[in-house]
């Protein structure tokens, strides 16, 4: 199937399939393929077809959902960008990536449009229209590259990851049936739609169960709980990251009594807040785990009556997971490399084989996470492969001494990387944001009741705010050569 045909195979005609949060204008299934029909002729008329390449810097919203699904009719190639870039990270997209069309929201981007120059057609969105006579358009096929997304780039250059129409519509399936997803729900889209959290697992994973998705036009977290309750929401996905942040903003009216369950995926939760955000919440909260390569979701914990297992991202939800040792050789539940496969997973990196070499293997792609598989299918993460912390020949999971730190009520936020050392090869250290009155010495101690000696980083440095990615990601190597660069 295509990723359109997926999308409405479920959805009731009048149902909304849409709603702008901040207006609650409502868009029923049958008024949003209208659109996306009219929007697809419309970029058919730029000469936009099968197998075109079109960038993207559009603002979250609807208009950028209906632009993307838009694309995937025509089968032609998205690109969605952020449009928090500057000129130069737009360059840099923009000549990597070397589309053959930029749509930008009318009088706005300058940014893009200056990264653009004269080598890059670009075309206006306005009040969810483009200019231009119509023209006709043959159907997408299931095997179009329907995505065309970059790595996040937290360990090397980003690679450009193309994801096909059946890889899209295997995912958004697979996640709304393991959560049981029907017309009934309803989904807020807390996450950004240039990634395929946001994209794929809030708004399209919520059309595939036939249900609603809530866009707002501009996510802020003073709204999100009036908006929840304004429109019913049944379910949300977020980072931890944004989990904390919503937590600390809930009114006196609280979370809405149609909440069924919270998902937490992008980065590592920790039991702490999974058990905090269950006792604020009064519902299931759910740790995934999923990659651009894989069009997102792998794994998750399931919904009750199943078992949540903190620390854990849950078993199998949409790719098969194996354990493999460096030379290719699966093992019996590791540790080792986590391993996937399945009908969502990118058929390679575009145009670079040594990165297709090195991830690629007997059907299985590498995923550079370290972890264990447990008998009962449950999986457990210890990190990035190339963020593994060796000390004295001791593997060391940053993920370990960040879920120590953040138990620590002065520490709001933490993270924890190696720097090269001539007698250990690396040590440990970590940086932490204070919410409350601690020292370096302090934390230090900490660490040591609950750790091993040579888990007790060596150094903790007391800093403002950490880099993270859009979507909550920490940026581990980028912490230490920014503290180093201060020193």
């Amino acid at each position: 199937m295509t990723l359109l045909d997926t999308l409405f195979a479920r959805g009731e005609a009048r149902r909304a399939a849409l709603v702008v949060a901040e207006t609650g204008e409502a868009q029923s299934y049958d008024e949003l393929r209208e659109a996306v029909d009219d929007l697809a002729g419309a970029l058919a008329g730029l000469g936009v077809g099968r197998g075109s390449r079109v960038a993207l810097v559009v603002p979250d919203g609807p208009d950028l959902v209906r632009l993307l699904l838009s694309l995937a009719a025509l089968g032609a190639t998205a690109a969605p960008l952020n449009p928090a870039y500057k000129r130069e990270e737009l360059e840099f997209y923009l000549d990597d990536l070397r589309p053959e069309l930029l749509v930008l929201p009318a009088g706005e981007a300058p940014a893009a449009r200056a990264a653009a120059g004269a080598a890059i057609p670009t075309v206006d969105v306005e009040d969810g229209r483009l200019g231009g006579a119509p023209a006709v358009f043959d159907p997408a096929r299931h095997d179009d590259v329907a995505l065309l997304l970059h790595t996040s780039g937290t360990t090397s250059r980003p690679k450009q990851v193309p994801l096909l129409q059946r890889n899209l519509a295997a995912s958004v399936r697979s996640i709304a049936d393991f959560y049981a997803l029907g017309p009934e729900d309803v989904s807020y889209c807390a996450m950004p739609l240039f990634h395929v959290h946001g994209l794929l697992a809030s708004a399209f994973a919520a059309m595939a169960g036939g249900g609603t998705a809530v866009v707002p036009r501009r996510f802020a977290p003073r709204p999100f709980w009036p908006q929840l309750r304004r429109f019913g929401v049944t379910w949300y996905s977020a980072g931890p990251t944004l989990h904390r942040m919503l937590l600390e903003r809930i009114d006196a009216d609280g979370p809405p009594l149609t909440l069924r369950f919270v998902r937490s995926c992008s980065s590592a939760l920790t039991p702490a807040l999974m058990a905090e955000l269950e006792e604020r919440l009064g519902v299931p909260v759910v740790e995934a785990y999923g990659m651009t390569e894989a069009s997102h979701q792998m794994a998750s914990n399931p919904l009750p009556p199943a078992s949540r297992v903190p620390g854990s991202v849950g078993v199998s939800a949409g790719a098969e997971i194996a354990i493999a040792d460096g030379d290719g050789r699966l093992l019996e539940g590791g540790p080792g490399e986590v391993v996937i496969r399945g009908p969502g997973v990118t058929p390679g990196y575009l145009n670079n084989p040594e990165a297709n070499a090195e991830a690629f293997f007997d059907g299985w792609f590498r995923t550079g996470d370290r972890g264990s598989l447990e008998a009962d299918g449950y999986l457990r993460l210890e990190g990035r492969i190339k963020e593994m912390i060796l000390r004295g020949g001791e593997n060391i999971s940053p993920y370990e001494i960040e879920d120590v730190l953040l138990r620590h009520p002065a520490v709001s936020d933490a993270v924890c990387f190696g720097v090269d050392d001539e007698k250990y090869g690396e040590r440990v250290e970590s940086a932490v944001v204070l919410q409350g009155e601690a020292d370096a010495r302090e934390l230090a101690a900490y660490c040591r009741e609950r750790l091993a000696a040579f888990k007790v980083p060596d150094r903790i440095h007391v800093v403002e705010s950490i880099p993270r990615t859009a979507t909550g990601k920490l940026q581990r190597k980028r912490v230490g050569v920014l503290l180093a660069e201060a020193e």
